[in-house]
């Protein structure tokens, strides 16, 4: 048994020995440069390949089947003039033995200077779309090739009998990518994408263990125009049969700059761990951690259901931040505000759900410069910018973030200013001439609202806040829906507290018209019409609690053509008010004494005239607000009056008619005491000027004291008949002598 052993295993030796030699042999004798045309046309005609071959081929059999190839170019056999690929070297091998268990065992597999150039051509069609697809044979060939005989009457074809696939197990020591290019282009579209300087390497490539994967590139766009250069470090694990791939402590890292960074440049890097789970259809990236420039993010991301609609769940949290410093620093232009320190401070943490076509912010906290919203942000429709917000908010001053005055304006109030200053001087004493009608415009003729952007909005809005400001007007409890689509932006309801009283409106934008629509509806109940003014940054002519309601249109897109284009109608009332910087009760002693005759022993009163209510309402055509039932109760007064206030340049002009009740002080001075034939005759006051200045604006109307004085002294005759006349003629003839002296 010894002997046979021995002599078996010599057999086998000798056969291993001849294999041996004849792989050696097979190396050295046989040089496949000299089969180079066969090797392309197997190539041509196997896959449909176009294999140009202008270097060496190198070889190895056993125990290692090993290829170096240098100087390839591929293309496909259907435009073989046009190559998408060349390359200056691979080289791999194979053990032979475990190819015949299905086991693919090889070395380094290594390539140098691979050029890939895909293009899609104007119908879409890519040049490596015919690579692996035999050549179709020529119409003659299948027209003249036999017909297969068919089966016999009465039998039946058996299908093939398919064997389940056992996959093949992958063991690679390592795989290199030198000096790598990928070219793609659209001539469609006109895009552009290149990665180049590609480096990639990797350790022992085995499944179900980890892989650590180095890769480094540098990425470029031509819509936008775009650079940017990526290293990326992982551990790669995978199982074919569960269909499960992680990338382990990933870490990507970069600069970018371009186009839409405006010259700037924006370094990133990102980290986590990423699971795709294709059996389970999801996909999902952990403990992210995310940094552009100045902002830190943490997160975690799962995207569900990858084989139909894809469903994004997670959540995100970014730290505080200077939002300002951090979008000037990628390339955001800001536009002018306020408030030259507003989005200084920047932190949100909130809940992702999304879909392809959708992203939504759940469960959102913000809070910026001192603000704390909370609620939620959506794009219901990414292709429509379909935009759903619902927030809830402790305060918002809206001040800080709109733009600056123009300068046009400042200018064209400063001119304003200079002219009222002018008119007030002159208007301080009583005595002095009645000012003269404003003349410089009041509004600026700045656009307004960005109207191409608002012709596609796609908005729905819920809005509530503890403390909201904006145009300077501080309100509070403001809750507020709007919505906008097609170009008409509405806003449903706007409603909150304002210096103690409260207001309500609603509006309309129509943006279809090359000149916008306006138009609005607002009610205002007990707020102080003097802060009001003041917060306009105007000296307030009057004060008192203020009911307002409005119904009112305009069309344009500046506060010039508002104004000029307003039309529509308002009531007002006043309440427990007062003319501030007029004294009304010593202007009318001052005429009451003249009529008298006598002067004025002393100055009456304080520094503003009270009322108890002043009312009236207004008809608005083309900027001009004409009211004709203007109503005031002052104490021991009554006014009357009708005019107009031109918004255009905010001047007024009225008349006014004061009727006198009776001076109820205890001790009235003697040259304005009113007596009966005083009681009942309507003063008359004209006021003219800018509406800053007030009743300052107003005089007695000389044209209109003249009919008092005649009416005076029909009457003074009238009591001198009676006395002379007494019961000595008929009540006819002292009635037709009263109506001629009064005529």
């Amino acid at each position: 048994m010894k002997a046979f052993g021995k002599i078996l295993g010599l057999i086998f030796l000798g056969l291993l020995l001849i294999i041996v030699a004849a792989g050696f042999a097979l190396t050295h004798l046989f040089d496949p440069n000299d089969y180079k045309d066969e090797i392309q046309q197997l190539a041509r005609e196997k896959a449909n390949l176009e294999l140009t071959l202008n270097g060496d081929i190198g070889w190895s059999l056993f125990p290692w089947l090993g290829l170096e190839l240098h100087e390839a170019t591929l293309a496909s056999a259907v435009t073989p003039e046009k190559p998408f690929a060349n390359l200056d070297m691979i080289g791999l091998s194979v053990r032979v033995l475990p190819l015949l268990r299905r086991e693919v065992q090889m070395s380094d597999i290594r390539v140098e200077g691979l050029n890939l150039d895909l293009q899609r051509d104007e119908k879409g069609r890519g040049n490596w779309e015919d690579i692996g697809r035999p050549p179709k044979p020529p119409a003659s060939a299948q027209a003249d090739a036999p017909a297969s005989p068919a089966p016999a009457e009465g039998t039946a074809q058996a299908p093939a009998a398919e064997e389940p696939s056992r996959p093949i197990r992958l063991d690679i020591d390592s795989l290199t990518v030198r000096n790598a290019r990928i070219d793609y282009s659209d001539a469609k579209s006109g895009k552009q994408f290149s990665a180049e300087g590609i480096e990639l390497t990797t350790g022992a490539i085995r499944e179900g263990a980890s892989i650590p994967v180095k890769l480094s590139a540098f990425f470029g766009t031509n819509q936008p125009v775009l650079r940017a250069k990526t290293e990326l470090t992982t551990n790669l694990r995978f199982e074919r049969a569960l269909k499960r791939y992680q990338l382990e402590d990933l870490k990507i890292n970069g600069e970018a700059s371009g186009e839409p960074l405006k010259g700037k440049t924006l370094a990133f890097n990102a980290q986590g761990q990423l699971l795709a789970d294709l059996a389970a259809n999801v996909a999902e990236w952990n403990s992210l951690k995310l940094s552009a420039n100045q902002l830190r993010a943490l997160g975690e991301l799962k995207v569900r259901d990858l084989d139909k609609d894809a469903r994004l769940e997670g959540g995100l949290s970014i730290a505080q931040l200077n939002l300002r410093e951090f979008l000037t620093g990628v390339g955001v232009e800001l536009p002018p505000m306020s408030d030259a320190n507003a989005l200084q401070k920047f932190e949100l943490v909130t809940k992702l759900t999304g879909s392809a076509n959708s992203i939504a912010l759940e469960g959102l906290n913000l809070k910026l410069d001192g603000s704390s919203l909370s609620g939620r942000l959506a794009v219901a429709d990414i292709a429509k910018q379909a935009v759903r917000v619902q927030l809830k908010g402790d305060k918002l001053d809206l001040d800080r973030y709109l733009p600056p005055k123009s300068k046009a304006k400042q200018e064209a109030q400063t001119a304003r200013q200079t002219e009222v200053k002018s008119t007030a001087a002159a208007a301080v004493k009583g005595s002095a001439p009645l000012p003269n009608a404003p003349t410089q415009a009041a509004w600026s003729e700045t656009p307004v609202l960005p109207m191409d952007p608002l012709r596609k909005v796609d908005l729905e809005a819920t809005l509530n806040f503890g403390q909201f400001t904006i145009d300077r007007l501080p309100m509070d409890d403001v809750s507020l829906k709007a919505n906008g689509k097609n170009g008409v932006l509405t806003l449903d309801d706007l409603r909150g507290g304002l210096f103690g009283g409260s207001f309500q409106a609603s509006a309309q934008l129509d943006a279809r018209p090359a000149v916008p629509l306006l138009k609005a509806q607002k009610r205002i109940s007990k707020v102080p019409v003097e802060k009001l003014l003041q917060a306009q940054g105007q000296k307030p002519p009057v004060r008192g609690l203020l009911d307002l309601q409005a119904d009112i249109s305009t069309s344009g897109n500046s506060q010039k053509a508002w104004v000029d284009g307003l039309n529509g109608t308002a009531s007002f009332a006043l309440h427990d008010g007062a003319l501030l910087d007029a004294n009304l009760e010593q202007q009318l002693c001052q005429g009451i004494a003249t009529l008298n005759r006598k002067t004025l022993s002393s100055t009456r009163g304080g520094s503003e005239t009270p009322f108890e209510e002043l009312k009236g309402s207004l008809v608005f055509n083309n900027g001009v607000a004409s009211n004709s039932d203007l109503r005031a109760s002052i104490p021991g007064l009554t006014v009357n009056g009708e005019g107009a206030i031109d918004l255009r340049v905010l001047g007024l002009d009225y008349r006014l008619g004061v009727v006198i009740k009776g001076d109820k002080s205890e001790m009235p001075d003697p040259a304005c005491q009113v007596n009966e034939r005083y009681v009942g005759i309507e003063w008359p006051l004209r006021c003219r000027g800018p509406l800053e200045l007030g009743a300052k604006a107003c005089r007695l109307d000389q044209d209109g004291m003249g009919k008092v004085a005649a009416k005076l002294a029909g009457d003074k005759l009238n009591q001198k008949l009676e006395e002379k006349l007494g019961d000595k003629v008929s009540p006819e003839l002292k009635d037709a002598l009263k109506g001629l002296f009064k005529r």
